[in-house]
Order: C-alpha cells, then structure tokens, then sequence
C-alpha cells in the first residue's frame, strides 16, 4: 500500500474509524476488545495521541483522536490494527486481511464539531440496537463521559470543559432530534 494522502497535524482533531472486510465482524469475543484496548492505551501514550472518545462495535470501531505531537497519528493507528489483526488471525487461526482497505481519517475542525462527531460515536450502539441503555454498552467511552465508570484513558479536561456536569452529556447524547439535524452538517467528518 501506498503512502496516505493525509497529512496529520500537531494540535489537530481527527476522526478514525474503519470496518471489518465485507462488514464481517472484527471482534469475536469480550477478550478482543479489551486486547484492543490495551493496544490503544500502549500505542497512544507511545506516540502522544490523546483519546477523546472511541466505540468498538462488532464489525467497525471508531476513534475520535488529537495528535499532540509531530509524531502522526497514521503511525499509532497502523501499530494498533497491525498487532491487532496479527493477534486475531494467530488466535483464530485465520489468514489475511480483517479491516476494509486503509482507516479513514477526518479532521475535525471546531470543538462543537467534535462534541457533535463524540455524540454520534456514542450513540452507535444504540443505533445498532445493540442495547436499550448507551451505558449498558462497556466497548465505548461514553460510560466514563457520563461518570459511571473511571479509567484513565481519555482525556477528561475536555469532557470537564465541555460538560462540567456528566448528566448534561447524557443529555446532549440522547436528544436524538437534534442528533438527526446535525448528521446531515457532519457528513464531511463521518
């Protein structure tokens, strides 16, 4: 493959996300995602990414990501799925590719942008019908932005700033009209 025509910047917000090969599933039991997710903590504190909000689903998972240094976030995200599918094809005893081509990546420009992309993130499950309750969903972040469960990985003085009071989070997340109407203003960045 060759290089990507993105180019990640020091500062920026970006949207990363991807999905199985023929949307097939990409995590096969609870294990793999908490083998992800500890993949995620080692390579975004080995290359400077802060995590402001992920969701794995069955067959995709997406990130939202801020690349804190010159060192790009093509790069930890490669090192992530690369040990990732080496991992799940050695345990599965299964061959080739698991992801869909190269992950996507969009910059998100403004902080109201990026609340908006976080909420969409957070609501997959939901959308999915995977569960009635978001916080019944345990691959995602949204738990920690809500306040119901600690961890250490995302970035909580960007919840803080945004949502000093988790319950406003929650509600921002679950006004479902709202989220319609901006779906159609963030096509660019999902």
């Amino acid at each position: 493959m060759g290089r990507r025509a993105e180019v990640f910047q020091k500062g920026s917000v970006y949207h990363i996300y991807n999905r199985g090969c023929n949307k097939d599933k990409i995590f096969f039991e609870d294990r793999n995602y908490l083998f992800l997710l500890r993949k995620v903590r080692k390579y975004t504190e080995q290359f400077d990414i802060t995590v402001i909000a992920y969701c794995f689903m069955p067959n995709h998972y997406h990130f939202i990501f801020r690349q804190n240094s010159d060192l790009e976030i093509n790069n930890c995200v490669q090192n992530i799925f690369n040990s990732y599918t080496k991992a799940i094809n050695k345990r599965y005893k299964r061959r080739g590719t698991l992801f869909e081509g190269k992950f996507k990546a969009k910059e998100i420009y403004e902080d109201q942008s990026v609340l908006e992309v976080c909420r969409y993130v957070h609501r997959n499950p939901l959308e999915a019908g995977l569960v009635k309750n978001l916080e019944d969903w345990q691959y995602s972040n949204y738990s920690e932005w809500i306040g119901l469960r600690s961890g250490d990985l995302c970035d909580k003085d960007f919840i803080v700033k945004n949502f000093p009071n988790p319950d406003d989070y929650k509600k921002f997340v679950l006004d479902y009209y709202s989220t319609k109407q901006m779906l159609k203003k963030l096509k660019k960045y999902i």
